[in-house]
């Protein structure tokens, strides 16, 4: 069975940094692309950032600059490293993959989420 598990939310103060994990297990044949969403209370899950297995990446307008989404495939385990935190960046984040169980059928799994919270 196949887990998505996220970790390395926190509260920050503003202008803070954060690494937040995504760690896949079970059995994996490979990992397509991935995104992290955030969900801020009373909103909508929005993306924040997508990295495809190519490593090709995108952001969001509102955290372009800030925030950088990587991969360590030989870790099965995905990144969002975000700097200058602001406390509109406070949210529950989710990490989203494309996992390959069996090539070359691919589905999606959300992990369950985690905290961050920007505040002084």
């Amino acid at each position: 069975q196949v887990q998505l598990v996220e970790s390395g939310g926190d509260l920050v103060q503003p202008g803070g940094s954060l690494r937040l994990s995504c760690a896949a297990s079970g059995s994996i044949s490979g990992i397509g692309t991935v995104a992290w969403y955030r969900q801020a209370p009373g909103k909508q899950r929005s993306l924040v950032a997508v990295i495809t297995e190519g490593s090709s990446t995108n952001y969001a307008d509102s955290v372009k600059g800030r925030f950088s989404i990587s991969r360590d495939n030989a870790k099965n385990t995905m990144y969002l490293q975000m700097n200058s935190l602001k406390p509109e960046d406070t949210a529950v984040y989710y990490c989203n993959a494309e996992i390959i169980v069996n090539r070359p059928i691919r589905s999606s799994y959300w992990g369950q989420g985690t905290q961050v919270t920007v505040s002084s």
